[in-house]
């Protein structure tokens, strides 16, 4: 999308997201919002160029479930993206947006 420039995506292609609302190494997201917010999790991340390794972690959630994180916050997908590249999720809320390196 126009002015997004780079941003963070999965070994597919897929966008991933981070939530405003978190706080770093803690997911707000919970229910509900995991349904349209999806959590991302890898054991091992396939670092792109440009980015840290260790800029990458986990964290298990309330629900005991695990989430990859980005310089400490939860990465989740959209489940109104579609295929690789899409972006639907950006601005949403006013409180979910790509992740830019």
């Amino acid at each position: 999308k126009e002015g997004i420039g780079k941003f963070l995506a999965d070994s597919k292609g897929m966008t991933l997201y981070l939530f405003k609302k978190d706080s770093p190494g803690k997911s707000a997201c919970a229910g509900p919002c995991v349904e349209k917010w999806p959590l991302y999790h890898r054991e091992k991340v396939d670092v792109p160029a440009g980015v840290k390794a260790e800029d990458f972690g986990a964290i298990t959630r309330d629900d005991g479930k695990k989430q990859t994180t980005y310089k400490g916050m939860p990465l989740y997908y959209f489940v109104g993206d579609k295929n690789p590249g899409d972006t639907a999720g950006q601005g949403m809320g006013g409180v979910w947006y790509v992740v830019n390196p």
